[in-house]
């Protein structure tokens, strides 16, 4: 007996919606919600279901819009990665839908949704933590997705990052070189990939030098990073030194820090991941590990537009890997240096003085770190 092919009543009838919403969820109309739209898609990759030319040559038709969406815009680091994907976009005559998912999930997925039903031609996210499972939906299998600074485990998107890792190592290990033996990580929330992979090369710099890591201290805002310093500073046993996760921690505890009427370097010294405006002019200027931020938006960008126009690239999944480097300024202990000086204290071994360490070598990173922040 031959088996007959899948009809739209087919999908239809499993999904427990109209023909009319099948139709409309095929051609990316308006009006279909997230949840509907996926038991759609579910029901079409159980049945095999083959849309008709018709259904495939409106899908085919290109929108000239690509869709970005970032955790939130308050950020430096997020700004300028979406301005550089929007800068490179104009440049292929394309229009760019710009949103935020304030990092909670039922938003960004809302978000991708009404995307996908505007027929976007491809999107570039930096995705909420652990929610990969998301995209692994039928949904996003007919549209090029990049993602940038955090990847989307096991999946077939392209993603660019940067060695975060190895960079959160070199600059504790430069803490490390100037004596410092008690230090304190401070992060956002530790689900996010960045954070657990900055924790694990701050551990790996601790432990390497024979001193136990100290746990995760997780700063959800700025009152809460200044409680938490105000009882870290006041226990018996101090830390010496801080190094915050990125700049958002970094400000966050500045200002704990400011308002305790605490010196940096003299009483606490401290680096961070991220560079910022204004880190190199405050007093002291910051000790950072510089990102290739608009380079990240931008290679990102370029990447999915060789996806959407059909030029031999990579295979899907491919992942690109950015250098950082370690600038060293007077937060950490390192003394100003001026071009008149003549008798500059060295720094801390394999640090470049003045201008920052020379690029990581981004091969030494490991991706999918552990972690464990029971310890």
């Amino acid at each position: 007996m031959i088996q007959r092919n899948a009809t739209m009543a087919d999908v239809a009838r499993l999904a427990g919606v109209g023909k009319m919403t099948v139709s409309r969820v095929l051609t990316g109309s308006a009006g279909v919600s997230a949840t509907t739209a996926e038991r759609v898609y579910r029901a079409i990759k159980i049945l095999h279901y083959q849309p008709n030319e018709v259904a495939r040559s409106l899908r085919a038709v290109n929108s000239k819009t690509i869709g970005v969406i970032v955790p939130y815009l308050y950020d430096p680091f997020f700004a300028t990665c979406a301005h550089a994907i929007s800068t490179v976009a104009k440049q292929h005559g394309y229009s760019v839908i710009l949103t935020t998912s304030d990092e909670n999930p039922d938003i960004e997925q809302k978000q991708t949704s009404l995307m996908l039903r505007r027929q976007v031609d491809g999107l570039v996210i930096i995705p909420v933590s652990d929610n990969d499972r998301y995209y692994s939906g039928e949904a996003f299998s007919r549209v090029h997705v990049v993602t940038v600074d955090r990847p989307v485990r096991g999946s077939r998107f392209d993603s660019v990052l940067v060695p975060n890792r190895a960079g959160a190592r070199i600059a504790v290990e430069h803490l490390l070189g100037h004596g410092h033996r008690s230090i304190a990580f401070l992060g956002l929330s530790r689900t996010l990939y960045t954070m657990k992979a900055r924790y694990a090369g701050y551990r790996e710099a601790m432990s390497g030098a024979g001193h136990s890591p100290q746990p995760y201290i997780e700063c959800g805002s700025p009152e809460e990073t200044a409680a938490l310093l105000r009882s870290m500073l006041n226990s018996p046993e101090p830390p010496t030194a801080l190094f915050a996760g990125n700049n958002l921690c970094m400000r966050y505890a500045l200002h704990a820090l400011s308002a305790s009427g605490i010196h940096i370097p003299r009483q606490i010294a401290m680096a961070g991941f991220d560079d910022f405006e204004m880190a190199d002019v405050l007093q002291p200027a910051l000790t950072v590990v510089r990102q290739p931020i608009y380079q990240l938006g931008e290679v990102a960008a370029n990447l999915l537009f060789q996806r959407i126009l059909g030029s031999e690239g990579p295979k899907p999944g491919h992942r690109v890997i950015l250098p950082v480097e370690l600038v060293v300024r007077c937060s950490c202990g390192c003394e100003p240096r001026t071009h008149k000086s003549a008798k500059e204290e060295q720094p801390a071994p394999g640090i470049t003085s003045g201008q920052g360490r020379p690029p990581l070598d981004s091969t030494r990173e490991t991706l999918d770190p552990p972690f464990d922040s029971g310890r």
